[in-house]
């Protein structure tokens, strides 16, 4: 009963969806969130379940408990500490619920950028095929939504054919009617999508199938996705596209520049084909952040955040609230799903005139409402202006300008501030970081040997491992030169270039309501405790070539791959599955206790790193498992079983540290 109860439920959204299209007043927005019994428990209800009559306070990364606010509020002194006119942001069960929600369904109105422009439901992944593929699985819920594709495509080389099954690793939890952070929209007759925090920062797990929250996707498949998009052109910053001038074909395709001149457009099907043909390569599980003209994707991180500062592979968020995080979580929604933010940047950081970068990510729009023309001899910049939805703002996304507008800082690196219209500014975010940073890892489905834990916890302190992966957190919150670290280099040098373009950080107090008044008050946003020479490593300023930051080790059971680049893959079968050659990249999980030894093991990575160096699309997109070179194996004076001992108790560490809310 319950399986055709399911499936007449689907086929109902399928015709809602079908025919809600034709009547352009008619709108609604669905974006799945997860009941308490359908989530892992991994101790984050327990902690929003505790006395929130007085609320803690986040100051500048300084958290206070409710009973340490509690008492410092009863003074004058406090009560200006832990003010909004201080940059204070108050933390209570408010907060945390509009965390949870925006966590899933905050899109920021990304759906206009990846839906209208970059056409996401527009090339061979279509509305239609979508709902089949949920209605397929019956209610049961996956860990990759495997789509048909409704037309032919040829991408690098590869012919996609018509109802060929793609995998797309979207995580459909068990029954649900949309993926995972893939919140659904109708508006002026059409349907969107967009993009939340859960589509990469929560899994469902293949067993139960229910929603392990901060876990990240480990093969979700974006970069296939974008490329499957009629309009992946619009997302070349985050590519292999080092000069536009490479695709030019038509010289009579021009636009005027800002400085009144002409210049010639790339033509957009050879820049799409290029486009295309980088974003297939990134693995499933990787994304590519940084708009730095090189494709370097990462691994997606996971969201158990508490005390792992700085954020970012490359620790480059590190100021502001949260120690760091809301930096973080609004460079993720400023710049990672609308291109068009860095319009007032592009010349600055990509050489590119702005009347040219605006013409070449819409003169392929999928709608044609976006689409710019330019035998229209309209400048590309009024053109925009006339068509986007929020007028007056950086790009399509719903954003607020940063008192340095447009210039960037260490606090806004992209150059704007994500938030929408009603709350405040910072408020959507912080709330984030404040929900994220309540998680915890669920157990491991694996039995815990006691003794053995205890034993690998001294080969933990004896190999040194405690050096850099210190305390409860398992790390000292350092960033470490790429020349020590020795993993692959490029992606620490992501943010090099935009040193001669920084200035100081300031920010509106987070009770600024949004719109923001011409009389709002500006704060300066402190370094708090990150030196200088740190702040140089993480951003490659400088004469440093960038580093890593030292990742706290919590949840490692459902992270593989591990390092940076998600290099350091190995399967169940320990000779065969090696490397992403034999896991992902043949569809096959990797296994974290495996891989897990790959890290501590110098024989098993070697063979892993060879395995990676023979594929050219790893080679490509600069993803190799080299580096970190801390050895736990017979050569290092450590047996078998101490190393198995290590591998054991890193695998178990979930939750030994104190909550946020104690």
């Amino acid at each position: 009963m319950k399986k055709w109860l399911y499936l007449g439920s689907g086929l109902l959204l399928l015709l809602i969806l079908i025919g809600v299209l034709s009547f352009q007043h008619l709108q609604f927005t669905y974006g799945y969130i997860p009941d308490r019994s359908n989530v892992m428990d991994g101790g984050v209800y327990s902690i929003q379940q505790k006395d929130w009559s007085s609320p803690a306070y986040d100051l500048w990364g300084t958290y206070f408990s409710p009973a340490q606010a509690k008492e410092m509020l009863n003074t004058d002194e406090g009560k200006h500490l832990l003010s909004a006119e201080n940059g204070a942001v108050k933390i209570d069960q408010a907060l945390l619920k509009l965390g949870r929600e925006a966590f899933y369904q905050e899109t920021f109105g990304n759906e206009v950028f990846l839906t209208d422009i970059m056409g996401v439901l527009d090339g061979p992944l279509k509305p239609r095929s979508f709902i089949q593929a949920i209605m397929d699985l019956q209610g049961e819920g996956t860990t990759n939504l495997r789509v048909p594709l409704a037309e032919d495509i040829t991408i690098g080389g590869r012919e996609y054919k018509k109802g060929e099954k793609v995998d797309t690793g979207l995580d459909v939890p068990k029954g649900a009617y949309t993926p995972l952070g893939m919140p659904v929209s109708v508006s002026d007759g059409r349907l969107r999508v967009g993009i939340s925090c859960a589509a990469c920062h929560a899994s469902v797990d293949p067993v139960t199938k229910e929603v392990v929250e901060g876990a990240p996707n480990l093969d979700i498949n974006t970069g296939l996705i974008m490329a499957l998009a009629s309009n992946s052109a619009a997302y070349f910053t985050n590519t292999d596209i080092e000069q536009l001038e490479r695709y030019i074909q038509n010289v009579e395709r021009t636009v005027e520049t800002t400085d009144g001149k002409r210049e010639v457009l790339p033509d957009p099907d050879a820049l799409e084909k290029a486009v295309d043909e980088t974003l297939v390569k990134w693995p499933k599980g990787n994304f590519d952040s940084t708009i730095d003209l090189v494709s370097n994707p990462t691994q997606i991180p996971d969201s158990f955040t508490f005390m792992d500062h700085p954020y970012g592979w490359s620790g480059f968020a590190f100021l502001g609230p949260f120690k760091g995080l809301s930096s973080l979580n609004n460079n993720v929604h400023a710049q990672n799903s609308d291109s068009l933010g860095q319009i007032e940047q592009s010349d600055d950081l990509f050489n590119i005139d702005r009347e040219v970068y605006i013409a070449t990510i819409l003169q392929r729009a999928a709608n044609p409402s976006f689409r710019y023309d330019p035998a229209s001899n309209q400048k590309p910049s009024e053109f925009f202006a006339s068509v986007d939805p929020t007028p007056g703002m950086p790009g399509v996304n719903e954003m607020v300008k940063p008192t340095s507008f447009p210039r960037i800082s260490l606090f806004t690196p992209n150059g704007t501030i994500v938030g929408t219209k009603g709350h405040h500014v910072g408020e959507e975010i912080n709330a984030m970081s404040a929900w994220q940073n309540t998680l915890r890892p669920p157990q491991p489905p694996m039995e815990v040997d006691e003794e053995k834990v205890k034993s690998g916890r001294d080969v933990f302190e004896r190999a040194g491992c405690m050096t850099c992966h210190a305390g409860d957190y398992f790390t000292n919150h350092q960033v470490l030169p790429v020349e020590e670290i020795q993993t692959e280099p490029s992606r620490a040098k992501a943010f090099k270039d935009t040193e001669p373009h920084m200035v100081e950080s300031y920010t509106y107090t987070p009770d600024t309501p949004i719109p923001v008044p011409e009389d709002a008050k500006k704060i300066k946003v402190p370094m708090k405790d990150t030196s200088e020479a740190q702040a140089r490593l993480a951003l490659a300023h400088g004469d440093t070539e960038g580093g890593y930051k030292v990742k706290g080790l919590v949840g490692l059971y459902w992270t593989p791959p591990y390092l940076h680049d998600g290099g350091v893959a190995v399967g169940e079968d320990i000779y065969e599955d090696l490397g992403l050659p034999g896991t992902l990249l043949k569809g096959q999980s990797p296994d974290p206790k495996n891989s897990l030894r790959a890290i501590v093991d110098r024989e098993l990575r070697a063979k892993v790193i060879e395995a990676n160096q023979k594929s050219q699309q790893l080679e490509d997109v600069h993803v190799t498992g080299e580096g970190h070179e801390y050895w736990v194996d017979t050569d290092a004076g450590f047996t078998a079983d101490e190393q198995e001992a290590l591998i054991h108790y890193l695998l178990t560490q979930t939750s030994s540290f104190p909550s946020p809310a104690d």
